[in-house]
């Protein structure tokens, strides 16, 4: 059994709420610069290389690239061999969110209670975690700060088996295009299918951790992930709204078994500051 001491946990969380907000990474970078490069409008060309600029600037300096600096999602895989040592795994978490938040100066924006008294926490805790446990001794942990711009405009319908891969290749495309331009395009889109209502959710939660233009390791669902991209991009909906060729930087969907009853299938949109980080401890 392996110990392991909850400070280091904290240490770590505060380093990715800081990275995250503030470094997007030369994957999207390239993506970004590569969709630009293929556009024909001015106005589209301008959009992304405004976008490119301020992503540099925002890792350059260590700022945030985007004012909305998200509600904090983590996804916790901790292996069964591990002990945790010195606090609650669930507190170094929210603290190291907390701490994060405060040392780089990033916005919070999480209020207390969501309905009646809405008053903000002043740290942006809590985070949101999901936690699953794995063979092994290690602490794999995923951070990705959710904007509600996008968040704002994710949706969950309980399609009939009978609709089958139609019915959710039509879905996804409605549910992008009544979203428009308020999830900021482009846009990575994650779509989870199977398991129940909140399962869903979930996976198209994860779809968006993952790095943009992977693919799923079944082919039939990375079959489904480029179909969906090919209609999405063809919405010319375009970046900041303002159309182009590029609605979609990716699409990235997650499934898990279901009951012989139902089709589940959610939508979880991100913005093109598509933005998550990862350590493993």
């Amino acid at each position: 059994m392996r110990e392991l001491h909850v400070n280091e946990v904290r240490a770590a969380v505060a380093r990715m709420v800081i990275d995250a907000n503030c470094c997007i990474g030369e994957g999207m970078l390239t993506c970004l610069e590569q969709c630009r490069d293929r556009e024909e409008k001015t106005l589209s060309r301008n959009v992304l290389d405004m976008i490119v600029r301020n992503d540099r600037l925002a890792e350059e300096r260590m700022v945030a690239m985007c004012q909305d600096t998200g509600m904090a999602v983590f996804r916790v895989q901790v292996g069964q061999e591990i002990h945790f040592v010195g606090g609650s795994l669930d507190q170094a978490i929210h603290d190291g969110t907390a701490q994060g938040y405060e040392e780089g100066y990033l916005r919070k924006s999480v209020v207390g209670e969501p309905l009646f008294d809405r008053v903000n926490t002043r740290n942006n805790t809590p985070a949101v975690i999901y936690y699953e446990f794995v063979p092994g001794d290690q602490l794999h942990i995923t951070f990705a700060p959710k904007g509600f711009g996008s968040e704002n405009m994710s949706v969950v319908k309980m399609l009939k088996p009978a609709d089958g891969v139609d019915g959710v290749l039509n879905f996804v495309v409605e549910a992008v295009k009544n979203a428009g331009p308020n999830p900021c395009p482009p846009i990575v889109v994650g779509v989870g299918i199977g398991g129940t209502f909140e399962k869903a959710a979930q996976l198209s939660k994860f779809a968006l951790m993952r790095d943009v233009g992977s693919h799923n390791e079944d082919p039939r669902y990375a079959a489904l992930e480029d179909e969906l991209m090919e209609r999405i991009n063809a919405l010319a909906i375009g970046p900041a709204g303002l159309g182009g060729k590029t609605t979609a930087l990716g699409v990235h969907v997650e499934w898990f078994p279901t009951h012989i009853a139902g089709l589940p299938v959610a939508v979880n949109l991100c913005c093109h500051a598509y933005r998550h980080s990862s350590v493993t401890l």
